[in-house]
Formats: structure tokens, C-alpha cells, sequence
């Protein structure tokens, strides 16, 4: 769910929390940092859209361990802007890393979730050219 503007490349563009319990989880961040929610249609199920109070900005996502995302550790995932979702992948192949989740289309461009050689994961995205 990145933000609608195009960030630069190398900017982190979303986070997402993708765990079992969501809506629990949901519930816990809106009373601890007082973001509020709104959901977003999956398909099926929603997941939510995490919001500063006041203005409504989205800052994060918090999701369900399901489908697509069922594969995901229950960290922040943190979304980094890239130029070329083919050619990043390729380059963490080459320099140790793995793909933990293939490109797939989302919200405004691209994206694919990767583990560099020291196990921490990140996602990628490529966003839609203009």
C-alpha cells in the first residue's frame, strides 16, 4: 500500500505488519500510537490502512497473514522504492540475498519481498512509470 506520490529510488515508501491476528494487532496500535483504521478490500477479507489522527495521512498497513501474504514473517516490513523490480531482484541474487515472496502486482506499481545475507527482510517496489 505505498503512498499514492512517487517517492525517489532508495526512498522507503510503506510499512506493513502482516501477522496473525490482525485485527488484534490493529486494535493495539490504535490505542498505543492513536492511529485510527480503515479497512482495504482483499478480497474476501480486509486488511487495514493505518491513519494519523487529526488529518487521516496514511502511514502503515497492518495485514492479515493470508493468502498472498501467508509467507510473511510477523515484522515491519518496510517498502523501498526501486527503478527496476527485475533488476534489483537479479542484483540480490547475485550478491547472496533470496527472494522470499515473488513480483507481484500492487497498488500503484510492483512489489517483491526479499532477505539479504544477514536475514533481515525488506519488500521492493517498482512503481508504475508514468
Amino acid at each position: 500500500m505505498p503512498r499514492a506520490t512517487k517517492p525517489k529510488v532508495g526512498a522507503i515508501t510503506w510499512s506493513d505488519l502482516t501477522v496473525k491476528p490482525a485485527v488484534k494487532v490493529r486494535d493495539f496500535y490504535a490505542a498505543v500510537v492513536g492511529w485510527k483504521f480503515s479497512e482495504v478490500n482483499m478480497g474476501g477479507y480486509g486488511d487495514f490502512c493505518m491513519n494519523q489522527p487529526g488529518n487521516g495521512q496514511p502511514v502503515a498497513g497492518v495485514c492479515h497473514a493470508r493468502g498472498e501474504n501467508a509467507g510473511l514473517p510477523p515484522q515491519w516490513l518496510i517498502y523501498i522504492n526501486v527503478a527496476s523490480l527485475t533488476r534489483s531482484l537479479a542484483a540480490c541474487r547475485r550478491r547472496g540475498g533470496e527472494v522470499v515472496c515473488p513480483p507481484r502486482p500492487m497498488s500503484g506499481g510492483r512489489m517483491a519481498v526479499i532477505r539479504d545475507p544477514a536475514g533481515a527482510v525488506a519488500a521492493l517496489f517498482e512503481p508504475k512509470s508514468d
